[in-house]
């Protein structure tokens, strides 16, 4: 039979009876002969608790520190699913991410895979046992326990299954698969039965919380079939019936697909724009701006410059929630002497609202609806960024879910 990655995410591991369910399901899978190779992430809520009490002693902690303080939650699951698994008779084994190993860059908290050494996994694969392995962490060069950032233990289970050549890579979460937008802002959202790599990837990086981005890039990258699937269902379900469940993300575009506009209605809360004013408009501002935020660890998504008048212009920018206040120092600081500009200005209650879908490649008049929709409410415009799949703007937090309710409808994403 295949070899297949299951990944679980916190709330599938939130307690002892759901790791007991998890352990039920990877030995139904283990049972029709599979090899399983099970990633699970901290039970949910434990990674938010470790870094609450590293803040305790430290309000900004050692990047480092706070690595090996945060990468215990997966190494308590991975022993708890391992041994849930011998209570039903499974020859199990569980690895930290530094065991395998997970070989990693040195950037603390925000860690890149570059390799995963499969030698071990597949020697015990090989002796019938269920290879369990930590997600969200690995191992740098020089011997430091790093990683992931939130949601890492997604990228890790793609990139083992990658590594693996796994038949598919399961990633079991609290829902039943990925939706034209969030069912909590919109009641009618729907179910996609599948999806393509190009949509999911937008999805994820522009605020879809079922896949965390680097994970859908590494699948893409790398091919490797990928399914979101609840791990809420009965764990007995026949997996005929499981392997079709859920939202099947792939490589083909189909004609349907190409018929449907727009798939889906994004959006992130965690939002944050920052306009540095009256920046000299000359060549390399842009690079001392971005290079430093960069050099920082903080990353850029949406970027405007407007027009230049007597020599100056405004340079607008977009980060995460989280790294405001620390832009916003680097910039007060630092970068407006060394640039000269006139003011640094920030706002940390904004948006962004994303409309996606291949469609968009064969059809026109999307921005043209999107922004009308958004007239309709009298909700304005702060950034728009596109792409060839999507439509961006930012927006007043507080008309957010308005948005997404007058856009999901505007597009008839509720009938199809």
């Amino acid at each position: 039979m295949a070899l297949v990655v299951h990944k679980y995410g916190g709330t599938s591991m939130g307690s002892i009876d759901r790791i007991k369910n998890v352990a039920r399901r990877v030995a139904k899978w283990h049972n029709a002969g599979h090899q399983v190779v099970v990633v699970p992430s901290a039970m949910s809520g434990e990674t938010n608790r470790l870094i609450g009490l590293a803040r305790e002693i430290m309000p900004e902690p050692d990047q480092r520190e706070l690595d090996m303080v945060t990468s215990t939650g997966e190494q308590v699951s991975v022993g708890l699913l391992s041994m849930a698994l011998m209570q039903l008779g499974k020859r199990a084994v569980s690895f930290t991410g530094w065991q395998v190993p997970v070989k990693t860059d040195t950037s603390h908290t925000k860690a890149r895979i570059q390799s995963i050494d499969e030698e071990k996994i597949t020697e015990n694969l090989d002796q019938g046992k269920v290879v369990i392995i930590a997600g969200f962490q690995g191992i740098s060069e020089d011997g430091n326990i790093t990683t992931l950032g939130r949601g890492g233990s997604d990228t890790s289970a793609v990139a083992v299954a990658a590594a693996l050549k796994a038949s598919e890579c399961l990633i079991y979460t609290d829902v039943d698969g990925v939706y034209t937008t969030d069912p909590r802002v919109v009641t009618d959202a729907r179910r996609l039965k599948k999806i393509t790599f190009e949509e999911m990837l937008e999805m994820a990086s522009l605020g879809s919380k079922v896949l965390q981005t680097r994970s859908v890039e590494l699948a893409g990258n790398y091919h490797v079939p990928t399914r979101v699937l609840s791990s809420m269902t009965d764990p007995d379900i026949p997996i005929e019936e499981e392997a079709k469940s859920g939202t099947l993300i792939t490589f083909e575009e189909d004609s349907h697909m190409e018929q449907t506009v727009i798939s889906g209605i994004a959006f992130s809360r965690d939002e944050a724009k920052i306009t540095v004013v009256g920046v000299p408009d000359r060549p390399g501002i842009a690079s001392q701006i971005l290079g430093a935020i960069a050099a920082a660890n903080i990353e850029v998504d949406m970027i405007i410059q407007n027009q230049s008048i007597n020599g100056k212009t405004d340079f607008t920018f977009t980060v995460p929630r989280p790294d405001y206040n620390r832009a916003m120092d680097l910039l007060n600081n630092r970068i407006k002497a060394e640039i000269g500009a006139t003011d640094i200005i920030g706002d940390a209650k904004v948006s962004k609202v994303s409309a996606i879908g291949i469609g968009m490649r064969s059809h026109v008049g999307v921005a043209s609806k999107m922004f009308g929709t958004l007239s309709e409410e009298g909700i304005n415009i702060l950034m728009i960024s596109t792409s060839e799949i999507k439509i961006s703007v930012i927006i007043d937090e507080k008309y957010m879910e308005l948005a997404v309710r007058a856009l999901h409808k505007a597009f008839g994403l509720e009938q199809m």
